[in-house]
């Protein structure tokens, strides 16, 4: 058993971190997000939210994003159409702390681990901002394929660029570069 313990300990190791790293923020997270009333929007969806809102008027769309009255999401009107919600899931944080776990558990030096995470995170939130306004007009002009473009090409899209900087990540600048 020892034998298999040392063949594996890398593994172990890199399992382990990522683990705890993603429970740990799974947990933070959760945690902000009990502190919201049942029919409130947390406060970083009504930033994404807001931004979506702004992206389209920097192209004189008529876009507005609005509080729902009874339920705790975001209300999305295109061209005086209502076309869909933003909820909690939408604000791209998941796929924030799933990245943050794999960069961690694959670290560096403790900068640059920093610096890719601070960007990697800014990359996934402007990634996610587009994507959702750019759902938002694709759904209006194409509403056949709604599932398609909500439910396999934008978490595409999404994750594969997460997935690209995992691999920048490794073969750049993790521990394991060189």
């Amino acid at each position: 058993m020892r034998k298999y313990l040392i063949q594996f300990k890398p593994f172990l190791i890199f399992i382990s971190t990522f683990f705890a790293t993603y429970i740990t923020l799974t947990f933070i997270y959760k945690f902000y997000l009990d502190g919201f009333e049942i029919n409130d929007v947390d406060g970083i969806t009504k930033i994404v939210s807001r931004n979506v809102e702004q992206l389209m008027q920097l192209f004189n769309a008529d876009f507005i994003v609005s509080k729902s009255l009874s339920n705790s999401w975001m209300d999305v009107w295109y061209n005086q159409k209502y076309m869909t919600r933003i909820i909690e899931g939408c604000n791209a944080v998941s796929v924030m702390i799933l990245f943050v776990s794999f960069v961690v558990a694959f670290s560096g030096k403790f900068k640059p681990t920093s610096l890719f995470i601070l960007l990697g995170i800014v990359l996934i939130y402007i990634c996610n901002v587009v994507r959702i306004a750019l759902l938002v007009v694709l759904i209006y002009s194409f509403p056949e394929y709604a599932h398609f473009l909500h439910g396999v090409f934008f978490p595409l899209m999404i994750y594969g660029m997460v997935f690209g900087l995992w691999v920048v990540w490794i073969n750049k600048f993790s521990k394991y570069a060189r």
